[in-house]
């Protein structure tokens, strides 16, 4: 079964093994991020040698050699644009790596969770239907990564208030992907 989230006029395909569904940045947002980032720089592309960042716009690691950018992203602010919510104090921009050329976006049939690896630090942050933080937790992903996931996303939308969910690294502060309650866009 492939699961797609519609967004304005275009298809995300993302991860379709996993309990919940783990979306990159939709194709529209990534063309106004390689022109102007969202701190109103241009992008500057640059040949990543050594490879292993996580790209955000296929949800996988950077291949030595390509072409990327890194760029500033207002994941909440680009979502309230879409829903209306008005987020406020809640709005932050960080960094992410994408390709800086189109690309194909996500595998068709990745599995598992994206830059997901046993030990690492993430914050799971949750987001009400108006765009305010309502919770969140630390989640030390388990050796089940992606059982670990599913349980933390799991805990996160029993709560009826939770209509979007952040994903970031605890290190750096990446955004590394977000999740959406089921039957929202």
């Amino acid at each position: 079964m492939t699961t797609t989230h519609t967004r304005t006029a275009h298809t995300r395909t993302a991860h379709t093994r996993t309990a919940h569904t783990p979306l990159p940045i939709a194709p529209e947002v990534l063309v106004r991020l390689r022109d102007t980032d969202d701190a109103g720089r241009p992008c500057v592309p640059f040949v990543d040698d050594e490879g292993g960042d996580p790209l955000r716009c296929c949800l996988r690691p950077v291949a030595p050699g390509e072409r990327i950018a890194l760029v500033s992203y207002a994941p909440l602010r680009r979502w309230a644009a879409e829903t209306g919510a008005e987020p406020g104090a809640y709005d932050e921009q960080g960094p992410v790596f994408i390709h800086a050329d189109p690309c194909a976006g996500p595998a068709e049939e990745p599995g598992g969770y994206p830059f997901s690896r046993a030990g690492a630090l993430r914050t799971v942050r949750r987001y009400s239907a108006d765009g305010h933080i309502v919770g969140g937790r630390l989640l030390e992903i388990p050796e089940d990564e992606e059982r670990g996931f599913d349980a933390a996303f799991d805990e996160a939308f029993a709560d009826p208030r939770v209509a979007l969910v952040h994903v970031r690294a605890v290190e750096y502060g990446c955004f590394h992907f977000e999740v959406r309650r089921q039957g929202t866009a």
